[in-house]
């Protein structure tokens, strides 16, 4: 039987390209850029105006990752695909989802600016932890296009925290 390779989130999903153009889904964050994902691991967009931990898709449970704080009300569930059935996850967020098309070439690699820093000493702490509140312990890589900044979260390493901590 041939081995099944492990899907990678953060640079194979981010480049499905279509002649050179980038299909992502701009999803609006607190306190931290607006993350930027492939159009294509959405699976739904849902109306949904409470914090929970885990959210009822499809007969499935998923795990839930907040990108508001508690004292503010959420309009948005966005189920995302996963390595595998297990591995969806769900952003709870409030805002309009934006689509763009990018070239390759426009997006640029840029530093996370430092008041996105931690100050305190958490950030040493959150090597293999997924952390709501600690933007370094999710990050993948920041970009700027067309002059704002966004966010590329290591969706891989979010899915596989909260599963490992739901389990």
């Amino acid at each position: 039987m041939k081995q099944i390779l492990k899907h990678s989130f953060e640079a194979v999903s981010l480049l499905t390209t279509n002649n050179g153009m980038l299909d992502v889904t701009i999803v609006p964050a607190f306190d931290q850029p607006d993350w930027i994902i492939p159009s294509s691991l959405i699976l739904s967009v849902d109306e949904y105006g409470e914090h929970t931990w885990t959210y009822e898709w499809q007969q499935q449970e998923v795990a839930v990752f907040h990108m508001l704080p508690r004292h503010q009300t959420p309009d948005k569930m966005i189920v995302l695909e996963g390595n595998t059935s297990a591995h969806r996850i769900a952003l709870q967020t409030a805002g309009e989802l934006r689509q763009l098309q990018a070239r390759i070439s426009d997006v640029k690699d840029v530093e996370l600016p430092e008041h996105y820093y931690k100050t305190d000493s958490i950030i040493d702490t959150v090597h293999e932890r997924v952390q709501e509140d600690v933007v370094l312990s999710y990050l993948f890589q920041t970009v700027m296009i067309d002059n704002t900044l966004y966010l590329v979260p290591d969706l891989d390493k979010i899915a596989h925290q909260l599963i490992d901590l739901d389990s």
